[in-house]
């Protein structure tokens, strides 16, 4: 029995999609944790066993989480929240559940970052690697996706793209870092979910293909949408002062601020691109499948 937290989220529709296909010639079961069931694909109705609560409630972790084998573990991060409560306090009630099932492989969502002198100080990674710690001391054997940025990211920035042909950032422009797709994660996941031969605790880097700045993206966002796209750089501040501005939790802003600062400073060039730690979409090909059709919507 494999449980998929967030199955209805950017990661988590690719896994549930990759698992639906492979996990019944692997012999395994499939529950997971919704709040809106009605959300689910059609094509997981009668599939799979609905769990329907938050995965951050005890009471609903506990039921997961009996007789299961696996678990695929995402946080949402909620910006009403302290960075410490958004991350370990979410998590920390499927911690006791993990170990009251005897559950004995979790795949989590986390971040680059760890072993760099930046890791202490940036904001949501450094929250999200304290997670990692927390759930590596359930016992379980548990990998952590370390990823970068996502290409993903750049959805939000569909109106000001398609209306002005610009997209921000507070990164500099020059700065080379890598970036992958919310699908080659999930691939990576259902690999270590469906083939639970792995033991202890580790980090599973998901590099993309290969590195790009700010100018490199709007180089081929320009060639892929067929009209000019550049980059403009946005200072941190006028950063945190927009998100406070809408309402965020202050110390969850700091955080995001704090993160940024840590990009901007190489955080996620830590880790060398190995035939292991690529995936295989790359830019490109994610603007002509995902961004392209978003901007022309």
């Amino acid at each position: 029995m494999i449980v998929i937290t967030g199955p209805t989220g950017n990661i988590g529709r690719h896994l549930l999609s990759r698992l639906l296909e492979s996990a019944p010639a692997a012999g395994e079961e499939l529950r997971v944790i919704v709040r809106d069931p009605a959300r689910l694909p059609d094509a997981a109705r009668g599939r799979v066993e609905v769990i329907t609560g938050s995965h951050g409630d005890a009471d609903v972790v506990d039921r997961a989480f009996e007789g299961a084998d696996a678990v695929f573990w995402l946080v949402p991060p909620d910006a009403s929240l302290t960075p410490h409560d958004a991350y370990t306090g979410f998590t920390r009630p499927a911690v006791k559940a993990l170990a009251a099932h005897g559950v004995g492989h979790v795949v989590g969502v986390s971040a680059l970052g760890r072993g760099t002198p930046m890791a202490d100080r940036a904001g949501l990674v450094t929250a999200s690697l304290a997670m990692d710690d927390l759930i590596a001391d359930a016992g379980v054997a548990y990998r952590a996706l370390a990823n970068p940025s996502f290409f993903e990211n750049l959805l939000e920035e569909c109106d000001s793209i398609r209306e002005n042909g610009v997209f921000t950032d507070v990164l500099d422009p020059h700065r080379k870092a890598p970036f992958v797709a919310v699908a080659d994660i999930a691939a990576v996941a259902a690999g270590l979910l469906l083939d639970r031969s792995w033991t202890g605790t580790d980090g599973v880097p998901v590099l993309g293909p290969e590195d790009l700045s700010p100018d490199d993206l709007a180089r081929i966002m320009t060639e892929q949408l067929g009209h000019p796209v550049r980059y403009e750089r946005r200072p941190l501040d006028e950063l945190y002062t927009t998100l406070v501005g809408h309402g965020l939790n202050e110390a969850f802003v700091q955080a995001i601020v704090d993160m940024k600062r840590a990009k901007d400073e190489g955080l996620d060039a830590g880790i060398t691109r190995t035939p292991e730690t690529a995936s295989p979409t790359g830019f490109e090909h994610w603007c002509a499948r995902t961004l392209g059709p978003a901007v022309r919507s």
